[in-house]
């Protein structure tokens, strides 16, 4: 089942549990900055053959760090 957000303490028990973690944004500012363990899939790429690289057993976390 989908949830659109997590309390940080979810996050960590998903990721310590294997989930994998993937970051939507462009690849100049995911080279600047990302969370630790995060594979990058920019937003406008992210279709079936991009998502092919999960791992389908896996839970999936996806998020974008743009404040601005």
């Amino acid at each position: 089942m989908a949830s659109p957000v997590f309390l940080p303490a979810e996050v960590k028990r998903l990721l310590e549990q294997g989930a994998q973690l993937v970051d939507v944004l462009g690849a100049d500012e995911f080279a600047h900055d990302h969370l630790p363990g995060a594979i990058n899939i920019p937003l406008k790429q992210l279709d079936a053959t991009a998502a092919a690289r999960l791992d389908r057993n896996r839970p999936v976390l996806v998020y974008c760090n743009d404040f601005g």
